[in-house]
């Protein structure tokens, strides 16, 4: 379904704002989307970047003045919306983005892990949002599995398939996001199976630019290298023909 509002003008001020909640007090989103940048990998892979929300902790429910029963996903993505709207109002209104996200992830926390799969679960069903997904990046210290994904299926979850690709490496695919989900040696990676890559961490970008640089300085100096050794051939070719004619004169 496609947001008929965020196709739309709209003025900004003119609509219900979220309330600030308090920030989440664990270091989870951190260490597995901050540091390696896999929120903003995520958000030039997807493209469209007015209509295409990618955003952490953002609160969802379906209206800003609803008294409770909001959610705060740890990752949110949806496609065919108003982003500028979203940020205005401060989260992301079912009712007034005209659709329910498209995606939600949440990481385990020693405070919420059981909520995650349990209340969160029956609420993101409620809300409509087709795909739900749950990571712990312990293994199952805190989850029953360290991989999980559910798929809406006439108004009820049903568990997608984690197939577990090698020791210690779990992949689940998003039909969502057209990536699978990885639980890799307890990190969280997305991987591209059209490119057949993961999409890159911020360490790894930088590794590719050094390499790309190094490999760049290294052709550089091989092209010097040999326009020398040809100069120098050149210039002894010279000696060599000055050298023959003095001996014929």
């Amino acid at each position: 379904m496609t947001s008929k509002l965020g196709q739309q003008s709209w003025n900004a001020g003119t609509l219900e704002v979220f309330p600030d909640f308090p920030p989440r007090d664990d270091m989870q989103n951190s260490l597995h989307l901050d540091d390696p940048a896999h929120q903003a990998a995520l958000t030039q892979h997807l493209g469209n970047y007015d209509t295409t929300i990618v955003l952490s902790e953002v609160p969802v429910r379906w209206t800003p003045s609803q008294s409770r029963g909001h959610r705060i996903p740890d990752l949110l993505v949806a496609f065919g919306v108003n982003r500028a709207q979203a940020v205005e109002q401060n989260g992301y209104s079912i009712r007034d983005q005209g659709k329910p996200p498209d995606f939600v992830l949440e990481i385990a926390s020693v405070g919420t892990a059981e909520n995650d799969y349990t209340d969160k679960r029956v609420d993101y069903a409620n809300f409509g949002i087709p795909e739900y997904w749950r990571f712990d990046p312990t293994g199952n210290q805190r989850y029953d599995v360290p991989l999980a994904g559910d798929r809406l299926v006439e108004g009820a979850y049903q568990p997608i398939e984690i197939v577990e690709v090698e020791p210690k490496h779990l992949h689940g695919h998003s039909n969502a996001l057209n990536l699978a989900l990885c639980w890799d040696h307890g990190q969280l990676r997305l991987y591209d199976p059209v490119a057949q890559r993961h999409l890159m961490t911020f360490a790894e970008e930088r590794e590719a630019r050094v390499a790309e640089r190094e490999a760049r300085i290294a052709e550089r100096d091989a092209r010097i290298a040999a326009e020398n050794r040809a100069d120098a051939a050149e210039a002894r070719m010279r000696e060599l023909e000055e050298e023959l004619k003095r001996r014929r004169g």
